[in-house]
């Protein structure tokens, strides 16, 4: 039998994470079971500690085994963590350096949102792609400047390492994973049992793009300020380098540096967002709402549009819209 050890990390306040992927792999067990008369996996809960408070102590959660005594598994996943990112990294040492060992020795591993920081803090993401909360990406940036982040990918597969993005979207992780360790019936099964939807590959709908500002860079921040007041004009970065008297390659390095976009793709970003919101709240045409964020070509801003949030413009609005919804 193959085993399948989720964390629970000390300090932490996020119990959903724990117990949703333990009562979803148990179902799919025993479903298996059902069909091939036996479990495929032993799911055991690991601590530090005996016991784990969550929520002030409103919730307690007693780990089965204790990580000293798990020296093989097939599956490990770490459920998301507090936002005291360092304070978590360093109350929870013992499980990076565990985690660490067995990855080495075989063993699979899973981060579920911002579970993200405890993996990274090992090195094992290092070089390779990985996604989180879309709301953390700039102290994630800034603590693991080596790791490929990628916020807008719902879920990353690399090397027996899975990431993902926020929140309850760690549902769609554990759907993909009991694909992955199961097969496709059984995954089917547990998504309708759950109500979760099967094959989600973004948040990019999710993200409210805010902007990269904890960087150092002076000239940047004016620069984004700049954007982000000028949102209706059609920007030209040769002139937007020019007003801060720097060279366009120059401007264009600074710029990809500090906050992660070339300036076009930050430029596009301001008015996707701007354009989200009042699709939002509005009972403006998607005509009317390209000319407002300075788009005046239908198809080269439902191009934009659909690159950075997954859906077009008339989809976004019918789908978050009361007015569109409710007619």
């Amino acid at each position: 039998m193959k085993h399948i050890s989720i964390i629970v990390p000390n300090g932490q306040n996020n119990l959903s994470s724990i117990v949703g992927p333990y009562k979803i792999f148990s179902r799919a067990n025993t479903y298996w079971k059902e069909k091939e008369g036996r479990e495929l996996f032993k799911i055991e809960l690991v601590g530090i500690s005996k016991e784990v408070d969550f929520y002030e102590g409103l919730f307690s959660v007693k780990p089965q085994r204790n990580l000293s005594e798990i020296t093989k598994t097939d599956l490990i996943i770490i459920p998301s963590l507090n936002h005291n990112f360092e304070q978590a990294i360093n109350e929870n040492q013992l499980f990076v350096d565990w985690i660490t060992k067995l990855y080495k020795n075989g063993a699979e591993v899973a981060s579920i949102c911002t579970g993200a920081f405890l993996l990274a803090s090992s090195g094992l993401l290092d070089g390779k792609n990985c996604s989180t909360n879309w709301a953390v990406e700039e102290s994630f940036r800034k603590m693991f400047p080596k790791v490929n982040l990628q916020t807008d990918k719902l879920i990353t597969d690399e090397n027996g390492i899975y990431t993902n993005g926020g929140a309850y979207s760690f549902l769609n992780l554990v759907i993909y994973l009991v694909e992955k360790y199961f097969n496709r019936q059984t995954a089917i099964f547990c998504s309708k049992v759950f109500q979760i939807e099967m094959d989600r590959k973004s948040q990019s709908p999710f993200i409210i793009f805010k902007g990269q500002k904890l960087h150092g860079d002076e000239m940047v921040k004016e620069a984004q300020t700049y954007i982000e007041n000028q949102f209706q004009e059609k920007l030209s970065i040769e002139d937007l380098s020019s007003h801060f008297a720097v060279s366009r390659r120059n401007f264009d390095r600074r710029f990809i540096k500090a906050t992660g976009n070339t300036p076009v793709e930050y430029t596009q970003r301001v008015k996707v967002e701007l354009a989200k919101k009042a699709f939002e709240t509005g009972r403006k045409t998607i005509n009317e709402v390209m000319y407002e964020v300075g788009y005046n070509d239908v198809k080269a801003f439902r191009e934009v549009f659909r690159k950075i949030t997954g859906l077009t413009p008339l989809e976004y609005r019918n789908k978050y819209n009361k007015e569109s919804l409710f007619g």
